[in-house]
């Protein structure tokens, strides 16, 4: 298994942590939008775990989409719901309640958890990015 004891550090160093927005900012971001975000910054996450030891193009590539497909996404899902705040699970609610458009191969539920947990992370990217980086470091990505 990759270390990770660098990757948070490292997700930090990419740039600064972005500004935290006020409620009533995120509020008027839709769900479907934070999980836009949340996509990208969880798949950066992601790669940044498997960037040791080093690999070739392929095998990052292999190592990276088992971790950010929708049924894997849905697990990590489940594996943070315990450690989740009030206001943390109403946003997870609302990125369930978005969930449109999915895959026909997909279970519509593995869908809406996936999408659920990339709405939690947009969210606290740009509301608690230390926050995002302490459940972040709880997910148990596999090789």
């Amino acid at each position: 298994m990759p270390d990770s004891s660098n990757t948070p550090a490292l997700l930090v160093n990419t740039g600064q942590a972005p500004q935290p927005i006020s409620q009533a900012q995120v509020q008027q971001i839709s769900p479907s939008a934070l999980a836009y975000l949340g996509d990208a910054i969880y798949e950066l996450y992601v790669r940044m775990f498997f960037l040791w030891p080093q690999q070739r193009p392929e095998i990052y590539h292999r190592l990276v989409v088992a971790q950010v497909r929708a049924e894997t996404q849905a697990l990590h899902l489940r594996s943070l719901t315990p450690h989740l705040r009030s206001n943390e699970l109403e946003i997870v609610r609302r990125g369930r309640n978005a969930a449109t458009g999915r895959p026909k191969r997909l279970n519509p539920e593995i869908y809406q958890q996936a999408t659920s947990l990339e709405t939690l992370v947009g969210y606290l990217y740009l509301t608690d990015y230390p926050r995002l980086t302490e459940l972040l470091q709880k997910l148990h990505l596999e090789t």
